[in-house]
């Protein structure tokens, strides 16, 4: 099989599959027959072949995909426009603290926010796909060590944790909350999710979820303060230990 055939297969099956596709399985159109690193090059090709157009074709934490480029969306959203869904200040807080200081557990990150976590706020970034339980510390209680998931890096757009925007900083809680695109998050989940409760000053509605291409992300990050009170649990008066 020539190069152009090749190229074609490899376009044809990124397009048509609803989930990023891995090198591995890109290899398996070829019944192993092609190298690992040619599949590469293919895939580096295509990617030029495909610039300026809608549609782009990027790398993520579990593959390969195609999707449209990201300030199209507003011309995409008017197919299926949907009404925006609300994220609770804590639980984007309580991510981005996941996400640059990883592996941590749910004391850390309390200390850090300096309030107690709804215990529904862990729940709900679980279920979600975003954050799973890796280990336990070596210490009193053995607490749950938690750290982002590979959906999370393919919700935001990336490929690995080291393309998360730098911190300036030491402080997660002011430099990681105006660096994380949140909104690229928001918008990957249903317009129907549940939400967290919250009080409505702490809640951060997110305008123009995209229809047909949920998971790419825009151009704008959008900026959050530090959440300044405490994450209340509907179904307990006190705070849950780690």
């Amino acid at each position: 099989m020539n190069t152009t055939d090749a190229k074609r297969v490899l376009e044809t099956a990124l397009i048509c599959a609803p989930q990023p596709l891995s090198v591995r399985e890109l290899g398996t159109l070829f019944d192993m027959e092609v190298s690992a690193d040619t599949l590469k090059t293919l895939l580096a090709d295509l990617q030029l072949e495909w610039t300026g157009r809608g549609v782009e074709l990027v790398q993520v934490a579990t593959g390969w995909r195609f999707q449209s480029r990201p300030e199209l969306r507003p011309y995409l959203d008017r197919l299926h426009p949907e009404k925006p869904p609300r994220y609770s200040r804590a639980a984007m807080e309580t991510l981005a603290i996941i996400a640059y200081r990883q592996p941590v557990t749910r004391g850390d990150m309390e200390d850090i926010r300096g309030v107690t976590i709804n215990s529904l706020i862990i729940k709900q970034l679980e279920d979600r796909g975003w954050i799973e339980v890796i280990g336990h510390r070596e210490t009193v209680g053995r607490p749950a060590l938690f750290a982002t998931t590979r959906q999370f890096l393919d919700d935001l757009g990336l490929a690995s944790l080291d393309q998360l925007p730098p911190l300036d900083g030491s402080e997660v809680q002011e430099s990681a909350l105006d660096r994380l695109d949140f909104e690229s998050l928001a918008n990957s989940l249903p317009s129907d999710a549940p939400d967290v409760d919250a009080p409505e000053s702490d809640l951060l509605v997110v305008a123009d979820p995209p229809a047909t291409d949920p998971i790419s992300p825009p151009s704008d990050p959008q900026l959050l303060e530090p959440s300044t009170q405490e994450d209340h649990d509907p179904g307990s008066n006190s705070p849950q230990p780690d």
